[in-house]
């Protein structure tokens, strides 16, 4: 599972200001050929939400670096935190455009970078699970090595309050989760996903601005997880809202409601 949140604005909550903000939580998972996506509503960016989405959950939980997520998990003995290696590298790039030293940020960017292309190199290739693995940690672990002995390295050369600083002990202090990709097949170094699947609500919020009531942001929610978990498999969002709309009035039992979920329905 990949969690993520972002801010949203709505209207006449109970006992709150209609200027406070409130959070879209997003939730993506399942099994890589049957991707599910869920956006859910809260109040707050409160750690307390967390446990909404991990009742019964034991698995692979990535996230960023919100402290949050360490202090939810702190309840759950079944489930492995991994971070994401796009947010410690967006750290790095940010400090490479105040850094004063040239080539500093640019050196932790490299070790990031010679990561991903070992990924994607070995996505190109047909391996089963189990190789993709094998030579996935092979070349991979050699490169955190290094990458870990200069960010040592550094973090004892450069203070913590400078830009670049902050991108080494960020890296540092997230170093168990980033590397924890390396264990499973189906994960990724990044969030990306996550952050993918986030943003047309994102890109939407900036046209509506706010939501006009709690019932509001719950529906908005809604039609969010429809539409982004039909795109996740391969539909037409329209073409799939049109097809389940049509037939939803008639679903009668749980067999019904599982036709029409999108890895169970062919549009042509």
């Amino acid at each position: 599972m990949q969690m993520d949140e972002t801010p949203v604005q709505v209207m006449g909550e109970s006992e709150r200001e209609d200027t406070q903000q409130s959070y879209i939580w997003l939730t993506r998972g399942g099994p890589p050929e049957k991707p599910a996506v869920m956006y859910e509503y809260r109040e707050t960016r409160a750690a307390k939400h967390i446990h909404d989405f991990l009742t019964g959950f034991t698995g692979y939980l990535q996230t960023d670096g919100y402290e949050g997520y360490n202090s939810a998990l702190k309840s759950y003995s079944g489930i492995i935190h991994v971070g994401c290696f796009a947010h410690a590298r967006r750290k790095f790039f940010e400090a490479s455009k105040v850094s004063k030293k040239a080539g500093s940020a640019e050196e932790g960017i490299k070790y990031i970078r010679k990561l991903y292309e070992v990924e994607s190199d070995l996505r190109k290739k047909k391996l089963s699970p189990d190789e993709f693995l094998a030579e996935r940690k092979g070349l991979s672990a050699p490169i955190l090595e290094k990458f870990r002995a200069w960010l040592d390295n550094r973090a004892l050369q450069v203070p913590p309050s400078l830009a670049l600083g902050k991108a080494i002990h960020y890296t540092l202090g997230q170093w168990d989760k980033l590397t924890a990709y390396l264990e499973s097949p189906y994960l990724t170094p990044d969030n990306n996903a996550c952050e993918n699947a986030i943003r047309p609500f994102v890109l939407g919020r900036k046209n509506w601005l706010f939501a006009g009531s709690p019932d509001g942001a719950k529906s908005s929610c809604g039609m969010y997880s429809l539409v982004e978990t039909a795109r996740q498999n391969a539909l037409d969002p329209e073409k799939y809202l049109t097809h389940i709309f049509d037939r939803c009035p008639h679903a009668k039992n749980k067999a019904d409601w599982e036709a029409l979920l999108p890895w169970n329905v062919k549009l042509f």
